[in-house]
């Protein structure tokens, strides 16, 4: 399932009847029914669908939606003239992972920025604070699996992190950098996790960063996380299902503005 590959479909794409065949092309993949050039160079993923179009209608102009496959909503549009697609990836690494590959290899996304919710676990943070992961470590085995069984440093692309950063700091946006912690629990079994990951330095909790930044690198391509703040771990505090699909607000355009600035200079 690495490497490269053209996919063929026999029949509908809705038909589940999707097969591999080398030499021959199709539009879209067993995952996304987009043809070739319906996703920008830069794609905007937060987990959930919902998100993704609320994004996608409050952010972008000349929208249009280029999947819905097992309803995991995508859309293109442009940001002062320049194509943006935001496209829900689902939750963990896993779903992240399939969703990335394939806008990496087969649509030639440049880059893609998980926009996403996440535990904190310092004390003083407040629902709604905002992480830019630098670095990401993992209870997974994926990226051991990838790299040959070794220990994986899965780090943000530099410039993104740098632009965001700077970009915010401008539009006097406070935003932390940090080291994350992508678990595949969402309940964890051992009670002392929390513990350990607090006394390595661990900003905040998510469940896709790492296979994102390894997927990234292993593509050749770059990728960025921005981080709301869901759930505050050390004092109980919690965002409610609404504010959560609404999470991020003018830290969205700051982002954009951020990539603007890098093409133009590119």
């Amino acid at each position: 399932m690495s490497g490269s590959r053209n996919y063929i479909v026999d029949g509908p794409l809705d038909t589940g009847r999707q097969k591999h065949n080398e030499g021959e092309d199709m539009t879209g993949t067993p995952h996304l029914e987009a043809a070739r050039g319906d996703f920008a160079e830069t794609v905007l993923m937060p987990g959930d669908p919902l998100r993704a179009q609320a994004l996608a209608s409050n952010h972008l102009q000349e929208v249009r939606q280029v999947n819905s496959v097992r309803n995991m909503l995508g859309f293109t549009g442009t940001f002062k003239g320049t194509p943006v697609s935001i496209m829900g990836s689902g939750m963990g690494m896993a779903s992240i992972s399939i969703y990335a590959h394939e806008l990496y290899d087969y649509y030639g996304v440049k880059q893609i920025i998980r926009i996403g919710t996440c535990g904190g676990l310092l004390p003083d943070m407040q629902v709604g604070d905002l992480v830019l992961a630098n670095t990401a470590s993992t209870d997974s085995a994926m990226n051991r699996q990838r790299f040959n069984g070794w220990d994986f440093s899965a780090g943000a692309d530099f410039e993104l992190l740098q632009r965001v950063y700077m970009k915010a700091g401008q539009d006097q946006l406070k935003i932390r950098i940090g080291s994350v912690f992508s678990t595949d629990w969402f309940y964890h079994p051992d009670e002392e996790f929390v513990d350990k990951l607090q006394k390595m330095g661990i900003l905040a909790l998510d469940m896709e960063t790492a296979a994102l930044y390894a997927m990234a690198q292993q593509h050749q391509a770059r990728a960025l996380t921005i981080l709301s703040v869901s759930d505050v771990i050390p004092t109980g505090e919690q965002a409610s299902h609404e504010e959560r699909q609404n999470a991020f607000g003018k830290i969205i355009d700051v982002l954009l503005e951020a990539l603007l600035e890098e093409e133009a200079g590119s």
